[in-house]
């Protein structure tokens, strides 16, 4: 793992304190048996149950395990420790199995050597892979014969505007089709902008929406909807 991401699994680590205290994420309700995905996936996913389902870049688990209350045999992969710890805590306090790994995306085909029915990832995570079309790849070693990919995840255009505190309107500062690496100042979490962070950098990349679906082709994907 190079430099850059080290010090993003370092944000993240104190991240998943303060996301997991946070209003945005609403633990508590989690813990009271709320399903935290959207309509939008259970939907279009279908029904999981006995299904195995690897969830990539899963956070502290709370979808993950959203996934196991609909009885799908999950496992969710995330590169923070602090991050599958809590992740292992919530599935044996609120007795929904599943197993958490801990690994960088681009080193977990060397960790797991299943298959899996669905491989599933959500908001907000492909602007923290410098590499798309080795993300593609990975993602496509995991899909099992006839099973499914699916992706939920803000369009990249959005990463083009300024979301400083002072700015107030729509306005662009990022070349959507730069490949330049992104460094941003570390302002709280985005659940908690007045979270005091020793983590002051974060180091982001842009991908377009044709880099992406153009990568999953590339690795051996077929694109349904």
């Amino acid at each position: 793992m190079d430099d850059y991401r080290k010090a993003n699994r370092a944000l993240w680590n104190e991240w998943t304190k303060i996301n997991s205290e946070s209003q945005l994420y609403r633990l508590d309700e989690f813990r009271s048996g709320e399903n935290k995905l959207n309509q939008l996936e259970i939907v279009e996913v279908g029904d999981v149950r006995g299904k195995s389902l690897l969830h990539l870049q899963c956070h502290f688990g709370m979808d993950t395990l959203s996934w196991a209350m609909l009885g799908a045999n999950v496992t969710g992969v995330d590169f923070s420790p602090e991050a599958i710890k809590l992740a292992k805590q919530l599935s044996e306090e609120l007795n929904l199995p599943a197993k958490f790994v801990c690994s960088d995306l681009y080193e977990l085909p060397d960790v797991l050597n299943e298959k899996y029915d669905i491989v599933y990832t959500s908001y907000g995570v492909l602007t923290w892979l410098p590499d798309i079309q080795k993300w593609a790849e990975t993602v496509a070693n995991f899909v099992r014969l006839g099973g499914l990919f699916y992706i939920a995840e803000f369009h990249p255009f959005a990463m083009t505007f300024d979301d400083q505190p002072e700015c107030e309107d729509w306005r662009m500062e990022y070349d959507y089709f730069s490949n330049e690496m992104l460094v941003f100042d570390v302002l709280g979490s985005y659940a908690d902008r007045s979270a005091p962070m020793n983590q002051k950098k974060s180091y982001e990349w842009q991908h377009t929406l044709g880099d992406v679906i153009s990568s999953l082709i590339q690795s051996g994907l077929t694109i349904e909807f």
